[in-house]
């Protein structure tokens, strides 16, 4: 049975369970409409280490990136509860010079010869996103299994919906200026790796990283732009195994236990955060087009969207 509420959340991963969560702790009656249950989400296959990448524009990301940064830093007390722990690793190729004013926020972070040694929130994605679900319960909201053809009838039942539909925004919006970037992992027994490494160039379709998760390592990746196929590619998953056993020799001979394929939802024109008034007089707030760095900006862009809801 449907329930009353003031706000009608639609898309169910980390931008819309965030957003949700942060409304609900403001006293909001609010309802989550999601398409898929939350491990099925583009959200659960994230690798997924907090860093801003892919993703713009980049005089915002810097903000909304270390306002997540402090939530996950908190959240990393009870890591077995939240999904979220503090892990140090490398990012290769990096030099602080070179990145944005955020990075100075970035404590204990050194330079190194293989590039900027850090230590960050790494988050096994099943694990938080049931703990999001958990918190927003406490908080009085709820998560419905819902397909939504469009945001009319949403506004039918409350008066503000908020747009996190990631992908699905191509369509429902409709904004032809959201498109899939595809991204393969493959998991594997992990062979004694305890640190994580990136390699990426934003402007290839190719990057190098392994992240040490609790159900194994989780190695990378790709960045194939308007590559829709969800479906994993052998010969690709032999190249992202072979790159990253070049970091780590021992990676070679891990046996592969899982393949991953997410639609990372990027927006030409960078990140939607912006509000509009429906015909029937309701309001529809954005909150997509996070591209590689949606986990990054969560709670940042969550936070910005709330604010425009009244």
């Amino acid at each position: 049975m449907s329930t009353v509420a003031d706000v009608i959340v639609v898309g169910g991963g980390i931008s819309g369970l965030t957003t949700a969560l942060v409304l609900a702790e403001r006293g909001l009656r609010v309802r989550v409409w999601s398409r898929d249950p939350a491990p099925d989400t583009t959200s659960a296959v994230a690798g997924a280490l907090w860093w801003p990448y892919r993703i713009e524009p980049e005089a915002q990301v810097g903000a909304w990136s270390l306002t997540s940064l402090r939530v996950y830093e908190g959240m990393a007390a009870d890591p077995a509860r939240t999904g979220v722990r503090m892990a140090a690793g490398v990012h290769g190729g990096e030099r602080l010079a070179a990145l944005g004013p955020w990075a100075r926020s970035l404590e204990g972070a050194t330079e190194v010869a293989e590039g900027l040694s850090v230590t960050l929130p790494l988050i096994d994605m099943p694990v938080h996103l049931r703990r999001l679900e958990e918190l927003l319960a406490e908080a009085g909201g709820t998560v419905e299994r819902r397909t939504v053809r469009s945001f009319a009838e949403a506004a039918a039942e409350a008066p503000v919906v908020v747009n996190c539909t990631g992908l699905g925004s191509r369509e429902l919006v409709p904004d032809p200026g959201v498109r899939p970037v595809r991204g393969q992992l493959v998991v594997v027994e992990n062979p004694g790796v305890d640190a994580w490494f990136v390699q990426a160039d934003p402007a290839s379709s190719t990057t190098t990283y392994f992240f040490p998760q609790p159900g194994g390592l989780v190695l990378g990746g790709t960045a194939e732009v308007d590559d829709p196929r969800t479906e994993a590619d052998p010969r690709t998953a032999e190249e992202i195994v072979a790159r990253c056993a070049r970091v780590r020799p021992e990676i070679a001979g891990a046996r592969v236990i899982g393949h991953r394929v997410g639609l990372r939802p990027a927006r030409d024109a960078g990140v939607r955060i912006e509000a509009e008034e429906l015909p029937d007089g309701g309001l529809l707030v954005h909150n997509y087009g996070h591209g590689g760095a949606g986990v990054t900006v969560a709670w940042g862009c969550a936070r910005a969207a709330a604010q425009l809801v009244r």
